[in-house]
């Protein structure tokens, strides 16, 4: 669980990245659940986006996807939204203490 500041922080580092994971009319399928695991492994911080053909809402796919790569949700904003996990291995990005 992270806290509000940790938040803030990945936040303000999601701000420059591009939008690697889409969710389009076939929802969120096992193969955007691998992709997207796999972008946590390596970049530890994703942009997603849910395109307008998509049965789901941001909030909802940011959820479900969260759930089932085992992620935080870090924001919502409009059709985007960002996922953290640390990676166990080497950890790129140092969240403020707690």
């Amino acid at each position: 669980m992270l806290t509000s500041k940790q938040r803030a922080f990945l936040r303000s580092l999601a701000n420059g990245e591009d939008t690697i994971v889409h969710i389009g009319k076939g929802g969120i399928t096992e193969n955007t659940v691998k992709q997207t695991a796999e972008a946590l492994k390596a970049r530890e911080l994703v942009k997603c986006r849910v395109l307008e053909a998509s049965l789901l809402d941001a909030k909802a796919a940011c959820d479900e996807l969260a759930e089932k790569t085992g992620a935080d949700g870090v924001q919502v904003i409009g059709t985007r939204f960002v996922l953290y996990k640390a990676n166990p291995d080497s950890p790129a990005i140092k969240l403020p203490k707690k």
